[in-house]
């Protein structure tokens, strides 16, 4: 059964990167593990962060459905560039905003750390992460189910970064989620739109049948780069990466 209380991100113990820095950064829910090619700006950060959680959270007061919407809804056109992405990858993926909320928030603060003159960008936010890179990286899949599919990796060329890579499950964490999938990762340029796919994905699987279907679906979704379906022992993929142990 799923909560809404705070879940310890025992995945960070396994993250190995001997080139880059890592530091954590948490203002009020949002909580980073930022890792980068030189020290982090953390005020920086902080300030960034708590600028886009107020544009989204000024938005939510002026429209609550932004909060609550499990399905695409139409935001105005002045309304702030994080809010209109979360919108926008919503409606590709059909799913609510906020489905994207926590692609968006690794993404926007990926990008203003490049701008900032950082070459090497890793930010994982529960599980959603923004990859930029000058070399490959491994990115490993937690299924829960380690007997099955134990280290079980993936890894990303530079050349395809900067990248989104976005993880839902049904069964892991306390997202809202009305499938039975184990694992779903979607890549995509856009973090925001891996995000809501990786909702819609995890919702379209209800059982080992509805893999391929589900993959059909990933696919023929516009900016989506790739795709792993995980439901206990059945795992389908397709996409411009390599599966490592």
């Amino acid at each position: 059964m799923k909560t809404n209380q705070y879940q310890r991100r025992f995945y960070r113990d396994w993250v190995k990167a001997k080139d880059l820095r890592f530091t954590c950064v948490n203002f009020k829910e949002t909580d980073l593990q930022i890792m980068t090619d030189k020290p982090l700006d953390k005020a920086f950060v902080q300030e960034r962060i708590s600028l886009y959680r107020w544009d989204i959270e000024n938005y939510i007061i002026k429209d609550h459905r932004f909060l609550t919407a499990l399905r695409p809804i139409t935001v105005e056109l002045n309304a702030p560039s994080i809010v209109r992405e979360m919108s926008d990858a919503a409606e590709l993926a059909d799913v609510g905003p906020m489905a994207a909320v926590a692609g968006a928030i690794a993404q926007f603060i990926g990008r203003d750390l490049l701008k900032k003159g950082y070459k090497d960008v890793i930010i994982e936010n529960g599980g959603d992460i923004f990859l930029a890179s000058r070399k490959s990286r491994v990115a490993r899949i937690y299924t829960g189910l380690p007997k099955i599919w134990k280290n079980l990796s993936i890894k990303i060329a530079a050349k395809s970064t900067p990248i989104g890579i976005c993880t839902s499950s049904s069964t892991i964490g306390h997202s809202l989620s009305f499938g039975a999938a184990d694992s779903v990762v979607i890549l995509s340029k856009n973090a925001s739109l891996a995000d809501a796919v990786a909702t819609a994905v995890t919702n379209r699987v209800q059982s080992k049948d509805d893999l391929e279907s589900a993959l059909k679906f990933a696919r023929s979704i516009k900016g989506v780069k790739g795709a792993v379906i995980i439901a206990k022992n059945n795992l389908v993929s397709w996409g411009d990466f390599k599966f490592v142990k």
